[in-house]
């Protein structure tokens, strides 16, 4: 494995990151032109230019695109992603690359994301292939594959390049999206991954645009996503002033259950980040709050994050049917699981939507202390 690279300048980066890509396969030529599929942009590069990501480049009239590295790399619990309905109490080798199609105030991977737009993320990589990700997995005990930490959208064939890997290996694959895909990117991944987690970051278009992207696209993504047969899970990080007023909430829970009321929704707390430092941290008030407001629009799995053990039932899994509390939760660690082996309560049998284990890894693995090891060696 080859040693770390890291930057002195903007520049730098980005031409060492330049020499980490191959020939992208989420593209059609125009002319000397190339347009990328990869996101819901559809950036128009020409000779020498780079897309809204600064990844996806046009070298000579070819699409490059990043492959072949690593800026994030840690196995820890899937219920950080957060998946609370895909084998639950189990660790997920997440992997992420540099980049991103929108630029977010409040980005709380800011390192990572924004490498190429801001100074300040002083950032490391380092060179890995994929056979050595899935050797990493399976050291590290995980029982899946994830592609985060950046958006993997635009890193989308070196996550495929991955997923063919874990795969065919029995460990589950999926992303960590920001949600502007493309019907394309969706095509290119569906076939390796059984997961997908969409940030829903509200349901304004306007504010979305200040973000770099539109609502409409984030929503069709969602509708697109669940029409595929994949496990869909979404979240929304509640921001005061931003997201966090009642019709705002109650429209975009009315949305997520237009689409299916079983599509676990996850209400998490913001706490001041990168360039949104004025708002206060989103309260527990307020978490409860958002959160009962989606249960009122009848989606049937509602969770409240980032106040571990402060709010109250909405970091469990219930059966929608009699209330049997079937997974038990404090952040990341599971206290008690009892869905049987085929997801089902056992008080009522009732069919949790969800792609669970079949045996009692989530049981067994109930306990604290349960983190991931960043940038294995």
């Amino acid at each position: 494995m080859q040693p770390f690279e890291s930057r002195a300048t903007d520049n730098a980066l980005a031409t060492a990151l330049d020499r980490q890509t191959i020939a992208g396969t989420l593209c059609r030529p125009e002319g000397r032109r190339v347009r990328c599929l990869a996101c819901g942009h559809r950036c128009l590069i020409g000779p020498g230019r780079r897309g809204i990501c600064k990844v996806r480049f046009n070298r000579d009239g070819q699409l490059r695109v990043p492959f072949g590295y690593v800026a994030g790399l840690q196995c820890d619990p899937i219920e950080k992603k957060p998946f609370f309905h895909l084998y639950p109490g189990s660790d997920a080798l997440t992997f992420g690359m540099l980049g991103c199609d929108f630029h977010c105030a409040f980005c709380q991977n800011w390192i990572t994301s924004q490498a190429l737009r801001n100074p300040a993320a002083l950032v490391q990589f380092r060179t890995i292939s994929a056979d050595q990700l899935l050797e990493a997995a399976k050291a590290d005990g995980a029982r899946l594959v994830v592609s985060s930490y950046n958006e993997p959208l635009i890193t989308a064939e070196w996550a495929v390049a991955v997923f063919q890997k874990a795969k065919p290996a029995g460990l589950m694959c999926a992303v960590v999206s920001n949600g502007n895909a493309t019907p394309e990117a969706l095509d290119y991944l569906s076939p390796w991954i059984q997961a997908c987690k969409v940030d829903l970051k509200g349901f304004d278009d306007r504010r979305y645009r200040s973000l770099g992207g539109t609502l409409e696209r984030v929503t069709e993504t969602i509708k697109d996503i669940h029409r595929r047969g994949l496990w869909l899970e979404v979240v929304t990080l509640l921001v005061p002033g931003f997201n966090d007023s009642e019709a705002e909430l109650r429209a975009l829970t009315k949305f997520v259950a237009s689409v299916s009321c079983d599509i676990p929704w996850h209400v998490t707390a913001f706490h001041p980040d990168y360039q949104l430092t004025t708002p206060t941290p989103t309260t527990v008030h307020e978490l409860v709050r958002a959160a009962e407001i989606g249960a009122e629009a009848g989606l049937r799995f509602v969770y409240a994050g980032n106040a571990p053990g402060r709010a109250g039932p909405w970091e469990d899994t219930r059966c929608p049917n009699c209330g049997t509390t079937l997974i038990e939760r404090t952040g990341f660690q599971i206290h008690s699981y009892s869905l049987t082996a085929e997801g089902k309560c056992p008080r009522c049998q009732k069919v949790i939507p969800g792609i669970w284990p079949s045996d009692s890894s989530a049981a067994g693995n109930a306990h604290p202390g349960r983190i991931g090891r960043f940038w294995r060696h």
